[in-house]
């Protein structure tokens, strides 16, 4: 019978479950504490090159230091040395369930309702590393886990992928990373992403989950990149006219090609999605480029009306969540709902022309790019009335109009309120805290700021740790801006200066940057005079650089008093009386 291949003398690898572009994921027993894991191992024809071993070990690292229900946890890493070379793997929590993708692989698609609730514990989870500082990079079905309780557990974080997958991986020569069917704009052009470019392919993720296929397709990885930085994806409901309009907002508002006009955060996102899982309306608009046509579809594109709430979802058993057989009676009632609303819609519109239309209506100024002041100038000058609101941007100046809602161009009623979206430049982010990470991992958590790392040869943690940053942890400020750390260099040893006499042992030790603190008491027998018989710390160890080592030293012998040369005098018999 086969020995089960054992890990760092802990681990028993039990079947491969998984493979990734640079990794193997298996089955194992913690022997220590008797628990299912997962241990995920580099390649072994990976293992002997140092690029990949260091964004394995960057990926340990980064998925390390979160700790989230909605993130597969971390418990220990560490690296095989039984073959021909050091194979580094991490130990992760077993998931019992199935990847997002292997559920999409048998055509399960979902419930609107149901896709929007897995994209909410997808955003937790991005929530939760964006403030610690992590950009996933990587979003995809494959990367997104069910539980059977169906928990949402996110995977891979940190990770950069720099060989195709079954999913086509950009090449590393285009300094890319990220599967191509989920890559944000700026991905695909090589550019430096932050948060947002994860809510683009958490976008593309929910578009999936709809639809049953990504937003874009191609014959190769640079034929998908090209759509997404070039194309505007098909809205949802034109694929499948059972999603709801709201669906296509959020979709589609994720998906903008400019990161100022999509959701700035995770949060935002989650908002949104809340909103509509609640039955009330959704904050994201129609972005540019997408006419009410497009979104809509022809019959409802003059769809007029009061606003009526979309009563709130009601769940089911488990499999209810899903697309498939049965429900006739439901999609019936769904069909003829539908065709009194497209009645509703149709005399709608024609009213809508007769009486609002036939002029043609005031278009909206284009204002992107111009001062808030230049901008509500030209709105009011066109009998419109501009409404300002300030959002964060990295990209546009201070002070800029980024948009407007409705946007330019567009004709409207005169007197019709603009939102105008003015940049209140980036927005600040906490500092994570590095404290006690190496530096590469510290380096890493902040990559959205500018790190300064000095040295502190006073301390003596293990060399290459964080001992201390500024600013503090959890502090506010502007992506960009400069964030110190000192990094120990691993303390100095302290040299052996016993059986040195006391004066060449000082200096000795201030040579190499320590002072000395003498001592002085007796020492074994034997031990001459203002010789160094003892020393604290002891030889080798490392400390502090300017640390006080004391030295025992033998005192000088003390004088005793001389032995006599004469002997005393005797005493005189004093005379007796005869």
């Amino acid at each position: 019978m086969t020995q089960p291949r054992l890990l760092g003398g802990r681990y028993e690898l039990d079947g491969i479950v998984g493979r990734g572009g640079m990794a193997e994921v298996f089955r194992a027993r913690d022997i220590r504490l008797d628990r299912v894991v997962a241990v995920k191992t580099l390649r072994d024809d990976l293992a002997r090159d140092q690029t990949f071993q260091a964004r394995f070990r960057r990926e340990a690292q980064s998925a390390a230091s979160l700790n989230h229900p909605s993130i597969v946890a971390v418990y220990d890493t560490g690296e095989d040395s039984s073959g021909p070379s050091h194979v580094p793997y991490i130990v992760m929590e077993y998931v019992d369930g199935r990847t997002l993708r292997d559920l999409l692989r048998d055509d399960r698609r979902l419930l609107p309702e149901r896709a929007l609730e897995i994209t909410d514990g997808v955003l937790r989870a991005l929530d939760y590393s964006h403030r610690a500082g992590i950009v996933h990079r990587d979003i995809k079905p494959g990367n997104v886990m069910l539980t059977r309780n169906g928990e949402v557990k996110v995977m891979d974080f940190g990770i950069a992928r720099a060989v195709s997958d079954a999913q086509a991986t950009m090449t590393q020569t285009a300094q890319v990373i990220g599967t191509a069917q989920y890559l944000s704009p700026e991905q695909a052009r090589g550019e430096r992403v932050d948060a947002r470019s994860d809510l683009y392919s958490t976008g593309c993720l929910l578009y999936e989950l709809l639809t049953g296929r990504p937003p874009f397709l191609g014959d190769s990885p640079v034929a998908i990149a090209y759509q997404h930085v070039r194309e505007n994806p098909v809205p949802p409901s034109r694929l499948d006219p059972e999603i709801p309009a709201w669906a296509d907002s959020i979709v589609l508002r994720a998906m903008a090609k400019d990161p100022a006009q999509r959701y700035q955060s995770a949060a935002d996102m989650r908002t949104d999605i809340q909103r509509a899982l609640s039955g009330v309306p959704v904050a994201a608009v129609r972005q540019p480029g997408y006419t009410t046509t497009e979104r809509m579809g022809p019959s409802t594109a003059m769809a007029g009306g009061p606003t009526r709430n979309i009563p709130g979802y009601q769940y089911g058993p488990q499999e209810e969540r899903y697309r498939g057989g049965g429900g006739g009676g439901r999609r019936t009632w769904l069909i003829w709902a539908a065709v009194a609303l497209l009645v509703v819609a149709a005399l709608g519109g024609v009213s809508y022309y007769f009486f609002a239309g036939s002029s043609g209506g005031t278009a909206v100024p284009q204002v992107n790019g111009l001062t808030v002041q230049q901008a509500t100038a030209q709105i009011k000058a066109a009998g419109l009335v501009p409404k300002v609101m300030q959002q964060s941007s990295a990209s546009v100046g201070k002070g800029i109009v980024i948009s407007t809602n409705p946007p330019n161009g567009n004709k409207v009623p005169a007197g019709t309120v603009v939102t105008v979206n003015v940049s209140s430049g980036p927005a600040k982010i906490k500092v994570a805290d590095v404290r006690g990470m190496q530096a590469a991992a510290a380096q890493n958590a902040l990559s959205q700021f500018n790190v300064k790392q000095e040295v502190d040869s006073t301390s003596s943690k293990p060399a290459g740790t964080v001992v201390r940053q500024s600013p503090a942890p959890g502090t506010l400020a502007l992506p960009g801006s400069t964030v110190f750390i000192w990094v120990s260099g691993g303390g100095t040893q302290v040299p052996d200066v016993r059986n040195l006499p006391v004066a060449s042992a000082q200096q000795v030790l201030q040579g190499d940057g320590f002072s000395a603190q003498v001592v002085t008491a007796d020492g074994p027998p034997g031990t001459l005079p203002g010789m160094v018989w003892n020393q604290t710390p002891s030889p080798g160890t490392s400390v502090p650089s300017g640390t006080a080592v004391k030295i025992y030293v033998q005192p000088a012998s003390s004088p005793t008093t001389p032995p006599p040369t004469t002997p005393p005098p005797t005493a005189t018999p004093s005379p007796t009386a005869t």
